[in-house]
Order: C-alpha cells, then structure tokens, then sequence
C-alpha cells in the first residue's frame, strides 16, 4: 500500500473513531448525570431583596423505564414544608428534549443545551424561566418570574420580580 493510501486509510479510520465518541458523548443526558441525592440552600429574592431562605434536598432517581427519572424537590421549611414529587421525562433522544410531568396532565418542557436544561412557561398570566445547570458536583437550580409589561414595536417586555437560586452538592 502506498504512502498517501496508508495515510488516508488511517486518517479515515482516526474521522470515523472520533465520530463514534463524539457520538457516545452525545448520547449522555443530563438526568443521568444528575442522579443522586443533591443538598443546598435557596435564596428567595422580590424586586431585587431577599426575602428568605430554605434548605432544600434534591433527590433525582432513575426508574425502572430508560426514559423517566423521579425528580423530587423538597423544601425543609419549618414554616411551610413541601415536596414536589415529579417525573423527568426524556421526550427526543436526538435533540434532548425533556418533560417535567408535574401529574394532573401538566407538563413543563425542558430543553438541554450542554450541561442546561431550560424552561420557559406561563401560568395564570405570569412568566416563568427555570434552569438547572450542572456543574461538576453543583447543580444550580434558579426560577425567575415576572410579569408581561407593554407590547411596543414587536417586542413584548417582561418584569423579572422574583428569583429564587439554590446550588445544590452532591452528597450521594
């Protein structure tokens, strides 16, 4: 075999080798990174002030389906406990497309970009944005919420008038 043969033999071999990893790479998604059992604090702002804090745990399981993860919050409030116990569901493999299914027929659309997952909703006149971003052993999980101010020259404004931001650790 000749030298320019044997170069582009291993050239084409090295281009093929590197797609298959790319594409492995790929394929992990963010739910399967983010199991374990996560601890943090939240922050909870109002027009730019905080206004209390809460410890929360995370704890992100999988199930017994490839495509479903259990995602329950839990807000250790002394005042006013809560748990959110809802279902992390992986709607489109290729473009990593998720639902949050909060049950009662709700779902929340999650949208991965790298090591992010957004969402974007209203409900009852008020605009939400979530994310989660991991970050090694830190998932930061913010929501911000406002509402629609003034519709002017095909663009609609928004207030941002609460926040609340908890960066989790990886305890499990």
């Amino acid at each position: 075999m000749s030298q320019s043969k044997l170069f582009l033999s291993k050239t084409a071999l090295i281009t093929l080798l590197t797609c298959f990893v790319l594409s492995l790479k790929a394929q992990e998604n963010f739910a399967n990174k983010c199991v374990g059992k996560w601890e943090g604090m939240m922050y909870i702002y109002g027009k730019g002030q905080l206004r209390d804090s809460v410890p929360v745990e995370l704890l992100v399981q999988k199930t017994n389906l490839d495509t479903v993860w259990k995602w329950k919050t839990s807000y250790l409030s002394k005042t006013m406990p809560a748990v959110k116990d809802y279902n992390l569901i992986l709607k489109d493999v290729k473009s990593q497309t998720y639902a949050t299914d909060e049950g009662g027929g709700i779902e929340l659309m999650d949208y991965q970009f790298n090591n992010k997952l957004y969402s974007v909703f209203e409900t009852h006149g008020v605009m939400l944005t979530s994310s989660y971003e991991l970050l090694g052993n830190q998932l930061i999980f913010e929501v911000s919420s406002g509402k629609k101010l003034d519709d002017k020259k095909d663009v609609t404004n928004y207030s941002v008038l609460n926040l609340q931001r908890v960066v989790f650790k990886r305890i499990l």
